[in-house]
């Protein structure tokens, strides 16, 4: 990817994993996310938008609303008792390749600290951070094209809670919020044509951190990994069509799989565009744009997220991904070599797609133990009598 925004992620612990739509979230000011990354990133900005794109409207129609999860992912539930004064210290760094594609259709966005970039709109009181990954196919248009409005659909133009209580309800607004950020962005590609094809379309996955929250939401096969005291806790459900509780999603609502392909194309059964194999807008379809929900907790036992797209899940499992970050930042301690490792190591792994990877520490540099050297020591034990033998050959020499 050649443009990115610097954000960033947060620890979480407690999980929910929703797909149904929760209750309307309370109306907040449209401008409140107006995002701009770090000074040492490309700039990206908040386009003119006229008030027809402004109006785009969202309406989950019964049939979307019963979507079924998958909920194959191990999670653990974890309340919230305010006495933990746990608190995530948030470094992160990322690093996109080609790989043996012949161009890079991923885009990605890192933003370690919203409020500094927000000023007098942010009004959560507590620090927060934002990160993205879209896997475009079909061409870049459509990832592109959702890289450079995610801060309008996901915060500007989104029903966020105002409160700055972070309890159960506001937790249910925040995502209903985000799902129904998916949504709009999708309805958005549809209206966008002339830019964007009807073939192009892309998945996406996000991660937001709020104070010790963290909100992971996905449409397609880009994976969000935990790494909790070395272990890998997997946070999203790739959707493709050999998972069996998409697969019989697909089915009911019409579709088939044929060879490991949505009707025989896509092998996705989720993602944003791909307006030529939807149905009429408001109407459920096989190819849904709705996202999965997961909800974690941080605690002092999450060390950092990893946030990558298919092509290093295609070569690399949850748990090697996280040992090699893991041994990487003993040795080095920079989540940004941290990425570009976990890159290298897919392209020597023979990785066929494009490969952008996201790590996102939680603790401070001071806190990570080094790893200890590995010098060898030898040590020889001889005779008196082999000594002397050994001191006598030297000096005859």
């Amino acid at each position: 990817m050649l443009a990115e925004a610097e954000l960033m992620c947060t620890q979480s612990v407690a999980v929910q994993y929703l797909c149904a739509a929760s209750p309307a979230a309370a109306k907040i000011d449209a401008d409140f996310f107006d995002v701009s990354p770090p000074p040492t990133s490309r700039q990206i900005k908040s386009p003119v938008f006229s008030s027809s794109e402004s109006a785009v409207s969202i309406e989950l129609s019964c049939s979307e609303l019963a979507l079924s999860c998958s909920t194959s992912i191990q999670t653990t539930a974890v309340l919230d008792t305010l006495s933990s004064k746990f608190a995530p210290r948030i470094r992160s760094g990322s690093h996109t390749d080609v790989g043996p594609r012949r161009s890079n259709e991923d885009q990605h966005i890192r933003i370690d600290d919203l409020s500094t970039h927000l000023g007098s709109l942010y009004s959560w009181s507590q620090p927060s951070s934002f990160y993205a990954i879209f896997d475009g196919h079909g061409g870049a248009d459509a990832a592109v094209y959702l890289k450079n409005n995610a801060l309008r659909f996901f915060f500007e133009e989104a029903e966020l809670p105002q409160t700055s209580d972070v309890d159960e309800k506001f937790l249910q607004a925040l995502e209903t919020s985000h799902r129904r950020s998916f949504l709009l962005a999708d309805r958005a590609l549809a209206d966008e044509q002339n830019s964007v094809n009807s073939d192009c379309g892309t998945t996406v996955l996000t991660a937001l951190v709020l104070g010790r929250h963290l909100l992971v939401a996905n449409a397609g096969d880009c994976r969000a990994v935990l790494c909790r005291k070395g272990d890998a806790v997997q946070l999203s459900q790739d959707h493709r069509p050999s998972c069996q509780v998409e697969r019989k999603r697909v089915e009911d609502l019409g579709g088939k799989v044929e060879c490991g392909y949505l009707n025989g194309e896509l092998a996705l059964t989720r993602a944003l565009g791909d307006w030529y194999m939807k149905l009429p807008y408001g109407s459920a379809s096989p190819l849904t744009a709705e996202p999965e929900l997961q909800q974690t907790l941080l605690t002092e036992d999450d060390e950092f997220l990893i946030i990558g797209c298919d092509g290093i899940w295609d070569v690399l499992s949850n748990q090697e991904a996280v040992a090699l970050v893991r041994r990487e930042l003993r040795h080095h301690n920079d989540p940004q070599q941290c990425a570009r490792e976990l890159i290298n190591q897919a392209l020597r792994r023979d990785t066929c797609d494009n490969i952008t990877a996201i790590v996102v520490c939680f603790s401070s540099q001071e806190s990570q133990e080094p790893v200890p050297s590995r010098r060898s020591r030898f040590r020889i034990c001889m005779s008196e009598e082999a000594r002397n033998k050994l001191r006598s050959l030297i000096e005859d020499n």
